[in-house]
């Protein structure tokens, strides 16, 4: 496995340009602090292929989940585990820090350090979506500069390693409530493995949110009309 950890405030050090082009610094404390880390998981490609070739083992879950007890279901009512709202997704609602968003079913919940949320598909390790928050003083993600502009510092200062070759293939602005929200598509290219990724990001309650979903890339045909899901159903609310 190769994890990769990137801080945006934090360490400074490591993309000094980071925090400066885009307007985001230390002020206050969050609930998860202000380091904005990003892990790349990766399994080598022995393990990966093994473990697609297991017959059965997607539908084994699938059964699995389909067979827990309706007395239990009533008691999960965490945020990870809120009532379908969309035919294969399940619904994410964080009233804390005011956030809401789709994930496909049968992907679990993982805690990784410096992330609020992550879930990821048990089988192929890139299938991931993931949330960040970092404190910032800006009212607008508008006010951080235009959306290629934002993306690409993003992309190349945060979400990916300087060891990583990445393209911006688009970034777009949308509206959503009267709160303006970047969306972006990108590819970033390691050694051993590419992953195609979606992300979108936001600015509302001082913060600085970020949500982050994709695939390998050969999985990306079969995998992107379902992270495009997910990247359309992020919503950030005042709390």
């Amino acid at each position: 496995m190769i994890s990769l950890q990137n801080s945006f405030c934090t360490h400074q050090s490591l993309f000094p340009n980071a925090s400066i082009q885009l307007g985001l610094c230390r002020h206050g404390q969050s609930r998860r602090g202000v380091s904005f880390l990003v892990r790349v998981e990766q399994v080598s490609t022995a393990s990966a292929i093994s473990q697609q070739d297991r017959p059965g083992r997607r539908q084994v879950l699938a059964v699995g989940a389909t067979t827990i007890p309706c007395f239990l279901l009533s008691h999960l009512t965490s945020s990870s585990f809120a009532a379908e709202s969309k035919k294969g997704f399940v619904a994410v609602k964080d009233n804390n820090d005011g956030y809401s968003f789709l994930y496909p079913f049968g992907w679990q919940e993982v805690v990784i350090e410096g992330q609020d949320k992550v879930f990821k598909d048990v089988i192929e390790p890139l299938e991931s979506v993931s949330v960040n928050l970092i404190p910032t003083r800006k009212q607008d993600i508008r006010d951080l500069g235009p959306p290629q502009e934002v993306a690409e510092t993003l992309i190349k200062k945060v979400l990916s390693p300087p060891s990583q070759k990445t393209k911006l293939i688009e970034a777009t602005e949308h509206n959503v409530n009267g709160k303006a929200y970047y969306t972006f598509e990108f590819i970033a290219q390691a050694p051993n493995f590419t992953r195609h990724a979606l992300g979108t990001i936001c600015i509302g309650n001082g913060k600085f949110y970020t949500l982050t979903t994709g695939a390998n890339e050969r999985r990306w045909e079969k995998m992107k009309d379902r992270l495009h899901t997910i990247i359309d159903s992020f919503e950030i609310v005042n709390v």
